[in-house]
């Protein structure tokens, strides 16, 4: 099989094309054949080393693929080979072929092409935990969502309006601003590119004001850095504030914030949340599903790259200059 290794903790730069024999599934386990595979912003904290695992060199990054089940080990039940599914880990989808547990590749709706089925679980997974269990969003509150033209953050807007909330999109661009626009935020703000202690009490302000009343009711925090605590600044009484993502550095919060407003700091782990309660996640997926077939979200894929170019789209991602989400195709 071919797969993009990283060889060298230097990012997009670091990756090479390689040929190694194509993996046999052991028991449990399922081979894909990949069609496309999503790439997301871990992708790259993997390849510099900096995310919280650390596969040994040389490995393929990619957490998420799509794709045809080619092969089943001993003992596997639940899928078989024509199956057309989709799946993920922490490392390994740069490649033509994806070894996983048979529990882990999930069979896809028939109307979803392999690309979107490639750009699905892992934003809207991501997402769907976060504003439902974590922040228990309810109809009619306010979500305020730093970095909202990103993956993750484009799959909040689509959920927050899903779950009746009024969303409003937290953006570095007017590019950005329109994109989020066009995927049903009720409103859009502009954030400066750095901030001082006088822009972060502007933008607190800011949000407030968008988001109406005592201020933003959820915060979903895909940015991190100084924007962090701006936004915290901006929950209203008794609001909830997601820890999602550290693009722009992991804050440091004072904590004298949340009793003044009474309100919760509560983190977002999806992938640990997958392995500690499959059955609820199940459930999660089934209703993401359902309401993909009902045509209320939908992975807006604005590049794809061929696998060998996986660079290129690596540096798409650590620029911050994606729109919405960013594949690979095999």
């Amino acid at each position: 099989m071919k797969s993009m290794m990283s060889t060298a903790p230097d990012g997009p730069t670091g990756l090479r094309l390689t040929e190694t024999p194509t993996p046999v599934p052991g028991p449990g386990e399922v081979r894909i054949a990949v069609k496309a595979a999503g790439v997301n912003f871990p992708d790259v904290l993997l390849t510099r080393d900096l995310y919280q695992f650390r596969p040994a060199r040389p490995f393929a990054p990619g957490g998420e693929v799509a794709g045809v089940v080619e092969a089943t080990g001993p003992g596997v039940s639940g899928v078989q080979e024509g199956d057309r599914v989709l799946a993920g880990g922490v490392s390994g989808g740069f490649a033509t072929h994806f070894i996983c547990r048979a529990e882990a590749a999930r069979k896809i709706p028939d109307s979803m092409p392999f690309d979107e089925a490639a750009a699905f679980m892992l934003t809207y997974g991501t997402s769907h935990y976060a504003l439902k269990d974590r922040a228990a969003l309810k109809p009619g509150e306010s979500l305020f969502i730093l970095g909202a033209a990103g993956g993750v953050g484009a799959a909040a807007i689509e959920l927050g309006k899903v779950m009746g909330a009024k969303v409003v999109a937290g953006v570095s661009s007017d590019d950005k601003a329109r994109f989020c626009r066009e995927l049903g935020a009720d409103e859009t703000l502009v954030y400066p590119t750095a901030l001082d202690k006088d822009g972060m009490k502007a933008l607190s302000a800011e949000i407030k004001r968008v988001c109406g009343g005592d201020g933003a009711n959820v915060v979903y925090d895909a940015v991190g850095g100084d924007y962090a605590e701006a936004a915290l600044r901006a929950v209203a009484w008794e609001g909830r504030f997601l820890v999602v993502g550290f693009p722009a550095g992991i804050p440091k919060i004072p904590l004298n914030l949340t009793l003044l407003k009474s309100c919760q700091i509560v983190g977002v782990f999806w992938g640990a949340f997958t392995m500690r309660d499959p059955k609820r996640n199940a459930a999660h997926v089934a209703e993401l599903f359902e309401w993909y077939t009902e045509g209320k979200i939908r992975p807006r894929i604005t590049a794809r790259f061929p696998l060998e170019r996986a660079g290129e789209a690596l540096a798409l991602m650590e620029g911050r200059k994606a729109l919405g989400k960013v594949v690979l195709t095999v």
